[in-house]
């Protein structure tokens, strides 16, 4: 992966590029957020631990692959997730579980499938059906993105993945996660073919990614 470009400034310029890194990358080691924002082993250190005082991100051990020796690896905690945007606000919380309270879990799946229809109705609007699924791919992360999303298009292994970097309602989802399933569904109608979820933010993966087909 190509680092990112130095930055030769102040720590307190620094430590957001170490926040947004993991925001994007979900777990690295300390040498791996040196070795990208093209800092010292130290510095990277010097700010995680500053980081992880704040609250901020917190640190685990893991195995690679689940064998060899342990590696420490660092993550975002809730608190760094909130320094990220986010569109949704606890009285959105409150209303659907005001829409549950009286009309169920089938009401509040009908009010998120409604409104998911709605915002499919709109990106298809900028994502035209006629078009090959090469060319509708990047309409969509692009419209995503422009909702917060942070999204990008990769190509592995023969499969076309959607990432989303960002969660601009994860407030939201952590509460109802039929949201989350609601907005896979709405993906797949825009694109007319299914997606599956491989990796999930409320999981504590950094990321929800989709492949396609």
């Amino acid at each position: 992966m190509t680092p990112l470009a130095p930055f030769p400034v102040s720590a307190e310029r620094t430590k957001p590029r170490v926040l947004e890194l993991l925001k994007r990358q979900g777990r690295l080691t300390m040498q791996e957020v040196a070795g990208q924002l093209g800092i010292s082993v130290p510095a990277a250190r010097r700010h995680l631990q500053d980081l992880q005082g704040a609250g901020l991100v917190s640190v685990h051990s893991e195995r690679p692959g689940g064998r060899g020796r342990p590696q420490f690896v660092f993550v975002l905690t809730e608190e760094g997730e909130a320094t990220f945007p986010k569109t949704y606000s606890a009285l959105c919380v409150e209303v659907l579980r005001q829409v549950e309270k009286l009309y169920g879990p089938e009401g509040l799946r009908a009010v998120l499938d409604s409104r998911s229809a709605e915002v499919a109705e709109q990106l298809l609007a900028e994502v035209p059906a006629h078009l090959p699924l090469s060319e509708r791919l990047p309409l969509l992360t692009e419209q995503l993105s422009r909702q917060g999303f942070d999204c990008v298009l990769e190509y592995e292994g023969g499969h076309w993945y959607v990432t989303e970097r960002n969660c601009p309602n994860l407030q939201v989802a952590r509460e109802y996660r039929e949201l989350c399933d609601s907005e896979c569904r709405m993906y797949s109608q825009v694109l007319g073919i299914a997606l599956e979820r491989e990796e999930h933010i409320l999981c504590g993966q950094g990321r929800c990614r989709y492949r396609v087909g």
